[in-house]
Order: structure tokens, then C-alpha cells, then sequence
């Protein structure tokens, strides 16, 4: 395994805990800032949405700078949003710097997932991005339950502390390992990968990302609140119910990677239905500790799992001009996750219960089972006419740069 997967899988895990960590402690968050469920919420769908923002906005800046050096930069943003978040005295500022950080996240895994594919070859590149990704879920396993039980027994500011500094050693970790042959500019330019957007796939495959991450994701928003007001768990069980949730999502991305480099399509339409399913089935059984963990960790398994196809499917339409849509892949998905988290909110807000962002979920999902399956009846439809345009074969690789 190349040392520049590590790397990168390295500032996934300082990401993916700053993104997911909050929600085991929006309560004690909440509390100290005097604010209700909702306004919470945007702690983490404000998060999302300033993800999209950069996973556009300094993704197309990036195209002109070599990726490692980008690379370097945005982690340098990741270190002063936490560390403007452990100091935060109200918060309004508590916001702002989650919104910086955010914005290194979506342009991070973008022009990171271009870099990890490009380290291997063609047919190991769905499990190059999986393993870029295994950082995320490295953060869902150990980082967000030991940094929610360090939070609550040292207040939750310790915990951005804590980030601030892993930040700080994910830094050291890019600029040390990911080899300097992996960060030459895009090729393309940025007109060039503005161009990736005229294929009709590239956009089918950001809203199957939207609907589909952002069911399992608007669902997780409020985790805590379902597993101590619904199944009864009390809040200091709610980290060690994140472990499992972590391993759900690690055992996923590693699957999922291996089942994307043999049939995206086929891997997403199985994938995202069972998730569906298991989205319902919580929502029935949410009142049943037992049944409420095991679909806990189905719920991260499933979800996680779709990760590399969703990925890798954007990059196989956009191989040409990939770092833009790769970005803009990533900003959708933290769209799906501040729309799933404000629609969830909403239903809390209306008296539906904690139970209401599981059928929120599950019907965003079952919107992305037919998204990918329009899509993927059309690129059979575009393949049988056309059997010599490549660009369109959903199961074409990233070629190695």
C-alpha cells in the first residue's frame, strides 16, 4: 500500500472527527450555549453546507496549485477552524469556526481522492479511495466516542483541543508522505474540468449522492437524542454506542471498496436498498434497545458502504477532468447532510418525535435507488448504441496520472 494512502486516510481521521464527534455532544453543546434542538443542529448542517461551499469554491482555486501543496493549505484551515471552535466564547463564534474548518473538508477529500487513485492501478482504485476514507471511519470507531467521553468528562471544548492538535500531526503526516509525483496540478485546467458537468451521468450521480448519503446522514444527525428519548440508552452509554455505529461504517467502507471495483451500478442499487430497509426497520424498532443497536450498526455499514461507488462513479464519467467533479461530489455529499439534518430538525420541531429522521432517511434513500437506476439503465441504453465511448461506461477507472 502506498505510505500517501496513509497520509491521506490520516487527515480523514482529523476531518471526519471534527464533521461527526459534534453529535455526541450537541446536548452538552446545546446546554452551555443556551440553545434549543434545532439550533444544535446547524452545528453540524452548518458544517455541511460550508463543506459544499469549499468542496466548489477552493477545489476550482486548487486546479492551479500543485495537489500537494493544496493539500497543505487546506489542512492549515482544518488547524484554525478547531481551534477557533475549542476557544469559542458564544455561539455565533462556535459556528464560525466550524464553518472553517468545513471548508478545507469537501476540496480535502476532492483532490485527495484524484491523489489516491492515481497511487495505484486501475482496478484497485474504488479500494485506493476506500482506504482514504477508512480515516473516516478510523474517527467514527475511536476518535467521536473517545473524544464524546472526553468531552463530557472534561467539557466538550477538550475535545476540539484534542482535534486541534491531531490536526496539527495530520499536517505533518501529507507533507512527509504523500509523494511529491502525486501532487501535479490538474492537467485539465479549470475550464477543462468545468467542462466534466456536460455529462448528464456526472449530475445523476451528485443527486444519487445527495439523496443517498444524506438519508443515512440526516438520520445519524440526531443519534443521540433518538438513542436516549426513544430506546431508552442513557447518555453515557451514547459513546460506546458510537463504537459500534464506527464499526459498522469500517467493516462498509472496507466491503464496499472491494464491490465497487467490480460493479458500481450493481454495488449501489443493492447497497442503497438495504439501507432503506434497515432506515425503516430502526425507525419501527427504535423503542428496543436491542433491536435499536443492531440496526444502529447496520445503518453504518450500509450507509458507509455506497462511499467508494458514489466516488469512484463521479471520477469514471469525469476521468478526462476529474479533481472539480470529484469535488463537487464531496459538496454533495454534505448537501445530503445539512438537508437531511434541517429536515429531520424540522420534524423534531413539528412533535413528529426523535423517531421522524429515520423515515426522513429512509425515504431519501429509496429516492436514490431510483436515481441510480435511471442512471444506470441510461448508460446501458448510451453503451449498446455507442460501444466506443468510453467516457461513458460507468465502469470505466480513473486513468493513473
Amino acid at each position: 500500500m502506498p505510505a500517501g494512502l496513509i497520509a491521506l486516510a490520516l487527515g480523514g481521521f482529523g476531518i471526519g472527527l471534527t464533521e461527526f464527534v459534534i453529535a455526541g455532544l450537541l446536548p452538552e453543546v446545546a446546554a452551555d450555549f443556551h440553545v434549543d434542538e434545532a439550533a444544535a443542529g446547524w452545528l453540524i448542517s452548518g458544517y455541511a453546507l460550508a463543506v459544499v461551499v469549499g468542496a466548489l469554491g477552493l477545489t476550482a482555486a486548487a486546479t492551479r496549485l500543485p495537489r500537494k501543496a493544496a493539500l497543505l493549505g487546506l489542512m492549515v484551515l482544518f488547524i484554525a477552524g478547531n481551534l477557533l471552535s475549542a476557544i469559542a466564547p458564544d455561539y455565533g463564534v462556535m459556528l464560525a469556526g466550524r464553518v472553517l474548518a468545513a471548508l478545507c473538508h469537501g476540496a480535502f477529500f476532492g483532490i485527495g481522492s484524484v491523489v489516491a487513485a492515481s497511487l495505484v492501478a486501475p482496478e484497485r482504485q474504488a479500494r485506493a479511495i476506500a482506504i482514504m476514507f477508512t480515516g473516516l471511519t478510523a474517527a467514527n470507531v475511536l476518535g467521536v466516542p473517545f473524544g464524546t467521553l472526553l468531552g463530557q468528562a472534561l467539557g466538550w471544548r477538550s475535545t476540539f483541543w484534542a482535534i486541534t492538535v491531531i490536526g496539527v500531526v495530520a499536517l505533518v503526516g501529507v507533507a512527509v508522505l504523500v509523494p511529491r509525483t502525486a501532487g501535479e496540478r490538474s492537467s485539465a485546467g479549470l475550464r477543462g474540468e468545468l467542462s466534466a458537468f456536460r455529462s448528464g451521468q456526472v449530475w445523476l450521480s451528485l443527486v444519487a449522492t445527495v439523496l443517498g448519503f444524506g438519508g443515512m446522514f440526516g438520520a445519524f444527525t440526531y443519534i443521540a437524542y433518538t438513542l436516549t428519548g426513544v430506546s431508552g440508552f442513557p447518555s453515557a452509554a451514547v459513546p460506546w454506542l458510537l463504537i459500534l455505529f464506527g464499526l459498522g461504517l469500517f467493516v462498509g467502507n472496507w466491503v464496499g471498496g472491494r464491490l465497487a471495483d467490480r460493479s458500481i451500478d450493481g454495488t449501489l442499487l443493492w447497497l442503497l436498498s438495504a439501507l432503506a430497509v434497515v432506515l425503516v426497520a430502526f425507525a419501527l424498532v427504535a423503542g428496543m434497545p436491542v433491536g435499536a443497536v443492531i440496526a444502529l450498526v447496520l445503518m453504518g455499514a450500509f450507509g458507509f458502504a455506497t462511499v467508494p461507488a458514489l466516488q469512484l462513479r463521479v471520477l469514471s464519467y469525469a476521468s478526462h477532468a476529474p479533481t472539480l467533479a470529484s469535488g463537487a461530489n464531496i459538496a454533495a455529499f454534505n448537501l445530503g447532510n445539512a438537508l437531511g439534518a434541517w429536515i429531520g430538525g424540522l420534524t423534531i420541531a413539528a412533535g413528529l418525535g426523535y423517531r421522524s429522521p429515520l423515515w426522513v432517511g429512509a425515504a431519501m434513500t429509496v429516492g436514490a435507488v431510483v436515481v441510480v437506476a435511471v442512471a444506470a439503465l441510461a448508460a446501458g441504453r448510451r453503451s449498446r448504441h455507442m460501444p466506443n465511448d468510453r467516457s461513458r461506461n460507468s465502469d470505466e477507472t480513473l486513468p493513473v496520472q
